[in-house]
């Protein structure tokens, strides 16, 4: 290492070493001679002498490690900087060791004479004469106060009469008061003289606490406007804001039992030199007691400082040690630590030797070397991490999206599908990739259907003779599954760049549902206007034919006559039942919601089926303490009575056919009642699979005649009342197999979730008051 170097190393530890005293001596005067300025930093101060001591002992003992671990690797110069921080480690000890032992004795003696015990006796005497001037005070306008209040009770005055107020003045001249004033038993200012100029003409109410204190002591006074916040110059500056308050009672001359209380109240203010005399003496005394208190503070402080003067010695010393050292061996060590750090693949930039000579140009170069290996290999890094945030931001829409998305190459193998596209076609992602997609087992329509699309497509491209890869796609609707339960994809095609497919779908069987229903609901509102129109006319027509020429007719011919009149008016009401049903379904009026016990009403409904109660073949099975549903009872009837009606439709033509009617409520482990279930089960032969999947359209039955209308009105019905519906098989239901063998029939479950507004449990409607013993080969599920 050059001169000049050692040179410039020296001069900025001294720099350094100089600059960190001069701070601590400047702080160190600043809080011994400045009394508010050490106490709010005084806190602040000692932490921060406490981060430095631990800091600067954290450096001594890491510089300490890295000598014993550079000698131990038997690093270049390792040996002369350890014999050099000895050498600067004893020099820099052994003098601060003696300055910190001298001046520890003196900072101990030198606060210890600061304090004497005649002061803090003066002080407290002084202390101690200002609390018993303004006790006196206090004391002598309360029994002025008192007699006062005696004075103008025997003088019978009436409250706010021009006798009580020149009586008031007069008292307030008298005893040289800011204000006298007569309060009500409530605190109302009944009478007054004096008072701040500029203020509120009406003198303070004293709180309700101050009465009741007064009426208890007969009179009560107490000092306002001097706490121990109160700075001394507010305190005579202010124009008096430190005064006396005294409330006496005033005893009653009246001989009426109810006479109401009055109080008469004065406030005096208290001269300011007294007040400032007293909080100057306070201040003093306080100030005296904090310095009292903070004395071995004071030591801790200085004790302190002066230790970590020792440590910054003693740590100066290792520095300029270890700085010499490093500066003979840093330029071999920086290659060193260079080529082991490229080796491992670390290309990180290397520090550089700031000096002029060969080898900080060696240096130099290899960094500049690293530096350039270091921006190629960030570029190809940049690169991938840009391809694998387009990636994974382009998979986290598609797992997001709720259309289904397949992307394939040319040859059919799948590359990418999305969530979606799993759950519209149920079947498992992670067993598609790399999968043909004519080979999906199940979708081979599917499949087929698009690839037969794509190719149309190509053709249709070739032809126009479009880019393949434009903006052009193809777009078609498919069906898949079965015929009794269809399923229709809205599907839409387009090519990629390297002869990829891109595959987009929906689910819209929904949508084509909702579509049906809405075309159904039209096609039967127009039927019922155009067909009901003529029915009256014909019906009226033939009956008025059978009037005028059954008479006339005899025989064969009035039979013929009879018979085929009869036909055409049963037809014709036939057909008025069915053009009702298409109104009903078409035009249902909104639900008109109101408090309804559903017990109550299926009892009412299953009255109109009493022959079937009787022989057995209809039971019901009731809930007890139902809450009052919000319902509509017309509608709810007219639900309750068709499904009924369809399960002992049901059950007719079996021997052993039952149907059961049940309600129940769904509490879960909080108690509270969730849902109102209705069921309505049967023992028949249930509902097919392709009844089960159209159930609620029009015209879907399982009947020799009707419509197929029924379900569809209920399902309008219920939605009104915002529940649910379900149909299901019994055989269906998970069994429990203690329970004997499963059970087989249709079922239809109803779950209401609004209640009445203030709804309880229904009148009446105690635990198995509706309920029919269930008989013992079917029980509700």
């Amino acid at each position: 290492m050059s001169r000049s170097s050692l040179r410039w190393t020296v001069l900025i530890a001294l720099l350094a070493i100089g600059g960190t005293v001069l701070v601590l001596a400047f702080l160190l005067s600043i809080a011994t001679n400045n009394r508010v300025l050490y106490e709010r930093h005084y806190e602040w101060l000692l932490w921060v002498n406490i981060g430095v001591a631990a800091s600067l002992g954290l450096v001594i003992v890491a510089a300490l490690a890295q000598l014993v671990r550079r000698m131990r690797h038997g690093k270049f110069g390792s040996r002369l900087l350890v014999k050099l921080a000895a050498i600067f480690a004893f020099v820099g000890v052994v003098p601060g060791m003696l300055i910190y032992g001298v001046s520890y004795q003196f900072v101990s003696r030198s606060i210890e004479s600061w304090f004497d015990v005649e002061v803090e006796g003066a002080l407290e005497s002084g202390l101690n004469l200002g609390r018993t001037t303004l006790q006196l005070l206090v004391n002598d306008v309360a029994a002025k106060t008192r007699q006062a209040a005696e004075t103008s009770a025997e003088s019978g005055a009436d409250p706010g009469s021009r006798v009580q107020l020149l009586m008031l003045e007069r008292l307030r001249e008298q005893l040289a008061a800011q204000s006298v004033a007569v309060l009500s038993g409530s605190g109302q200012v009944l009478a007054s003289a004096g008072g701040a100029v500029g203020a509120a003409m009406l003198p303070d109410r004293p709180s309700p606490s101050l009465l009741r204190q007064a009426r208890s002591q007969r009179v009560f006074a107490q000092l306002e406007g001097l706490d121990a916040d109160t700075p001394i110059d507010g305190a005579i500056t202010s124009g008096g804001p430190v005064r006396v308050r005294a409330i006496a009672w005033m005893p009653s001359t009246s001989l009426s039992l109810d006479s109401a209380d009055r109080y008469l109240q004065i406030t005096q203010t208290v001269p300011q030199e007294l007040v400032g005399n007293a909080l100057r003496v306070q201040q003093a005394y306080s100030e005296y007691q904090e310095r009292a208190l903070g004395r071995e503070g004071l030591k801790r402080m200085y004790i302190g400082t002066l230790t970590l003067t020792l440590i910054l010695g003693i740590f100066s010393a290792l520095l300029m040690a270890a700085g010499l050292g490093h500066q003979i061996g840093r330029p071999l060590v920086m290659l060193a630590e260079g080529v082991r750090q490229v080796a491992r693949g670390d290309l990180r930039p290397t520090a550089v030797f700031a000096s002029r000579d060969e080898l900080g140009g060696l240096t130099r170069s290899f960094a500049d070397m690293t530096q350039q290996l270091a921006d190629a290999r960030g570029l190809v890094q940049r690169s991938l991490a840009e391809a694998e945030s387009a990636k994974a931001h382009l998979q986290t829409i598609l797992d997001n999206l709720s259309s289904g998305v397949i992307v394939f190459e040319a040859d059919g193998r799948i590359d990418t599908v999305n969530p979606g596209a799993a759950r519209i076609l149920s079947l498992d992602p992670s067993a598609w990739t790399r999968h043909p997609i004519d080979r999906l087992p199940g979708l081979e329509t599917f499949s087929a259907a698009v690839l037969a699309r794509f190719e149309a497509h190509l053709r249709d491209l070739e032809d126009t003779g479009d880019e393949p890869a434009g903006d052009a796609h193809w777009q078609e609707s498919l069906e898949l599954g079965s015929t009794e339960a269809p399923q229709t994809l809205l599907v839409r095609g387009a090519l990629l760049p390297e002869g990829a497919r891109l595959l987009v779908f929906d689910d819209i069987s929904d949508v084509v549902v909702a579509q049906r229903s809405v075309a159904w609901a039209e096609v039967a509102r127009r039927l019922a206007h155009e067909i009901k129109n003529p029915l009256t006319p014909i019906q009226l027509s033939a009956e008025r034919l059978q009037h005028k020429l059954e008479a006339k007719l005899t025989g064969t011919d009035q039979q013929m006559l009879v018979r085929s009149v009869g036909t055409i008016v049963t037809q014709v009401q036939a057909m008025k039942t069915l053009v009702n049903e298409f109104r009903d379904y078409a035009r249902l009026p909104s639900a008109r919601l109101e408090p309804l016990d559903l017990n109550a009403l299926v009892v009412e409904v299953l009255g109109l089926y009493a022959a079937q109660q009787e022989s057995g073949r209809l039971r019901a099975e009731l809930a007890p303490e139902l809450p009052l549903l919000a319902g509509d009872a017309s509608q709810l009837r007219q639900v309750i009575h068709n499904l009924v009606q369809n399960a002992l439709d049901a059950v007719a033509d079996l021997p052993d056919g039952l149907a059961i009617v049940s309600t129940e409520c769904t509490r879960p482990d909080d108690g509270q009642t969730r849902a109102i279930r209705l069921k309505v089960m049967d023992n028949g032969p249930g509902f097919s699979e392709k009844v089960l999947k159209r159930a609620f359209e029009p015209y879907v039955t399982t009947k020799a005649r009707g419509t197929g209308l029924g379900l569809a009105v209920v399902k309008k019905i219920v939605e009104e009342h915002g529940a649910r519906i379900r149909l299901g098989n019994l055989a269906d239901e998970a069994q429990d197999p203690a329970a004997g063998p499963a059970r087989t029939g249709a079922q239809v479950s109803i779950s209401f979730s609004r209640w009445a507004r203030g709804g309880g449990t229904p009148a009446g409607n105690e635990p198995g008051r509706h309920r029919i013993p269930p008989s013992p080969d079917v029980s509700a599920s």
